[in-house]
């Protein structure tokens, strides 16, 4: 990711964004902030249901917005939550981010503002995506 002050408003717009998440079930909310290659950054929260199966992650819900909005280009998401270790993407998010390709970093963060930095090929290897059903 370019410039230190890009990366400090991708990881101030996560932080934001778990202060609006819905988790009244799990309380564990979950902020995400996704960079598309253009420089716009979309945001996401966890968004629960009394059916729990129907919740959504911020990180998808990032991915959505930005999707609905003509972006399908992304260079990095962060991610945050109040967890005491990294937050780290659940299954279903990686393979929706993997949708959109492997090669854009992640960063993970903790509530005091330390990160550590993953791309989505060490989160997910071996990987399936659309070029895939494209093998015989």
């Amino acid at each position: 990711m370019e410039g230190s002050e890009c990366l400090q408003l991708l990881l101030r717009r996560c932080r934001e964004a778990k202060d609006c998440a819905y988790c009244p079930y799990s309380r564990f909310p979950v902020g995400a902030a996704l960079l598309t290659v253009g420089g716009e950054i979309f945001s996401g929260c966890n968004v629960e249901n009394a059916c729990y199966s129907l919740g959504v992650c911020a990180e998808r819900i990032a991915i959505q917005k930005a999707i609905s909005e003509g972006h399908t280009r992304f260079r990095a998401m962060a991610i945050a939550s109040d967890m005491s270790d990294f937050i780290t993407p659940c299954g279903a998010c990686r393979q929706v981010m993997r949708e959109f390709g492997t090669d854009w970093d992640l960063y993970l963060t903790k509530p005091d503002g330390t990160y550590i930095v993953k791309t989505l090929q060490e989160l997910l290897p071996l990987s399936f995506g659309p070029e895939d059903l494209h093998k015989a």
